[in-house]
């Protein structure tokens, strides 16, 4: 299904959600935030998609090979691991939302960056169950 085609409204208005989440995030983190939430929901397109992203927002190829693994990772930042966490946490939201992570995500994060880091999960995870659902592949990029 081309869903931008047959649902262009609400395509629209996640563009539009979509843009304003990325407001004031550092796109290095934005994209390895959002390939993270796309590997967590199997989304292989938007991984490939996020992962050309990265490389144009300067992202190294071994720190985008080792964010499957970011736990174990010493190329990871305190303020990525939160960021990747909370990504996580949100991403698999029947499980919770744990204390921790969020105050761990605070600690690094200015509140309305913690908002806008918040959107952008959300948002991601729009995106990737729009494509998922809709059997987007990469090879349709």
């Amino acid at each position: 299904m081309n869903f931008s085609a047959v649902a262009p409204k609400v395509f629209k208005a996640v563009l539009a959600l979509d843009a304003a989440a990325r407001e004031g995030l550092d796109p290095e983190l934005l994209e390895l935030v959002q390939i993270r939430v796309a590997q967590v929901n199997k989304c292989a397109y938007c991984i490939g998609y996020h992962t050309v992203d990265a490389r144009k927002a300067g992202e190294s190829e071994e720190r985008i090979y080792q964010l499957t693994a970011w736990e174990e990772s010493s190329l990871f930042t305190e303020k990525e691991r939160a960021a990747l966490a909370l990504a996580e946490a949100v991403t698999l939201l029947p499980s919770g939302v744990p204390d921790e992570v969020y105050q761990e995500a605070a600690k690094h994060f200015e509140e309305r960056e913690l908002a806008q880091l918040i959107a952008l999960v959300f948002t991601a995870n729009a995106w990737n169950r729009m494509n998922v659902t809709t059997r987007k592949t990469p090879s349709t990029l």
